[in-house]
């Protein structure tokens, strides 16, 4: 989903492209530009399909005090996408992706992106709908372009628009898997080595924004070495070593006035943070790729305290989590193939310190087994840890036992 990949059809009139694209609706498919098939209608429209879907299975250890050393074994679809894209004019876009927001319940196919893009120079463009919220690298990657398979479950508190899977108008939604309604304008300078991205959204709707205050939202990211290459203002957690040496660092800030809380409990929601990217082809072809993230969030104007301790029974609260994070990983990928794929490795390191409540960490180490980069893995993991025991609690009374978990992921995109 990062690239360009563009297989025309050279000929192909527009009675048969309109029967191919019915013909992957019915079937399920969609159209991304990033992936999959490009159909050319003339010298400057053309329509692309594509899919992604993530399934795995994880077995749990229980929590201390139950009966007998017993283990949960769950399987799951974490993600069924469909993507479609095109192009209208020389500088006109848009992008139409979906995912089964619902999986675990049965499944409801759901819009995640609905993107209107002007794209006129590397320097400014603007894209407008519904779309990411720039951010921290790892939304910008989303699950299908990180190099470890359950980046958010195991990862650092998430960002307003990714705390809520669906978007509701009750005051406890700001979005929905790091997207949200809005625009963003973004581009590049100085051969493209600093890139930016600036956008306005809806954040959070209702509950403790009763002014119907917007989030402001900005990501700033200088390229040391090689200049990543991803369409827009996204970013991928690994290239492989297919996009040469890499040296990346970002900062990134969104703010909301009213966008934690309650009516009765209002606060203002600041989220600051910082990630580096380092990819490095060794002298022997293996790939080292190191990645880290720091978050330091924040809720101002308001009672914190009572946001996350006190809210009146039937009162909607988003109640954000704030204080500091860190997410660190290391991963080798050897040179050697073994079968049909390359192995590596990884390790990863997750700490979460929030105001007024306890502090919590995962560790990790896995193997992914990469048959074609981003668009077939095969992963799998070990995760120790209270992090997600305690999960969205951040009250003073949080608690939660560290236990052990093992997952076997599967990624597969065109």
């Amino acid at each position: 989903m990062k690239s360009y990949i563009k297989h025309a059809v050279g000929g192909l009139n527009k009675s048969l492209l309109c029967t191919a694209v019915v013909t992957a609706l019915v079937a399920g498919h969609s159209t991304n530009s990033y992936a999959g098939a490009t159909f050319k209608i003339d010298d400057t429209k053309w329509v692309s399909v594509g899919l992604g879907l993530r399934s795995s299975f994880q077995a749990t250890e229980s929590a201390a005090g139950a009966t007998g050393n017993q283990w949960s074994n769950n399987f799951a679809l974490d993600n069924a996408r469909l993507y479609f894209a095109g192009q209208i004019h020389k500088y006109l876009k848009l992008e139409f992706n979906t995912d089964c927001q619902t999986c675990g319940s049965g499944g409801e196919v759901r819009i995640l992106d609905a993107i209107g893009k002007i794209e006129y120079n590397a320097y400014a463009n603007l894209w407008v709908g519904r779309m990411l919220v720039p951010g921290e690298r790892r939304e910008m990657n989303g699950p299908f372009y990180s190099g470890i398979y359950q980046t958010f479950g195991a990862g650092t508190p998430f960002e307003p628009a990714d705390y809520n899977l669906t978007i509701q108008n009750n005051g406890t939604s700001a979005g929905s898997y790091g997207r949200d309604d809005g625009a963003t304008v973004w581009g590049a300078a100085f051969s493209d080595r600093f890139q930016y991205a600036f956008g306005f959204f809806r954040g959070l709707r209702g509950g403790a924004n009763s002014s119907d205050n917007p989030t402001f939202s900005q990501k700033l990211s200088y390229n040391f070495w090689e200049v990543e290459k991803n369409p827009g203002y996204y970013t991928s957690g690994t290239y492989y070593g297919k996009g040469g040496d890499i040296l990346t660092v970002s900062v990134n800030n969104q703010y909301q006035s009213q966008g934690a809380g309650s009516k009765v409990t209002p606060g203002n929601f600041r989220g600051t943070g910082v990630d580096v990217l380092m990819e490095k082809i060794l002298p022997n072809k293996a790939v080292l790729t190191l990645e880290g993230d720091y978050k330091n969030y924040g809720i101002s104007g308001g009672n914190y305290h009572a946001i996350q301790n006190s809210t009146p029974p039937g009162v909607a609260n988003f109640n954000m989590f704030a204080g500091q994070a860190y997410d660190v990983s290391g991963m080798y990928m050897f040179p050697q193939k073994i079968g049909i794929g390359l192995i590596q490795p990884y390790l990863r390191y997750v700490n979460v310190n929030p105001i007024g409540s306890s502090n919590r960490n995962s560790y990790q180490t896995g193997i992914n087994y990469v048959i074609d980069g981003h668009n077939a893995v095969i992963s799998l993991n070990y995760l120790y840890g209270d992090l997600n025991t305690k999960g969205l609690n951040y009250t003073s009374t949080a608690t939660g036992d560290k236990v052990s978990s093992l997952l076997l992921g599967f990624q597969w995109q065109i």
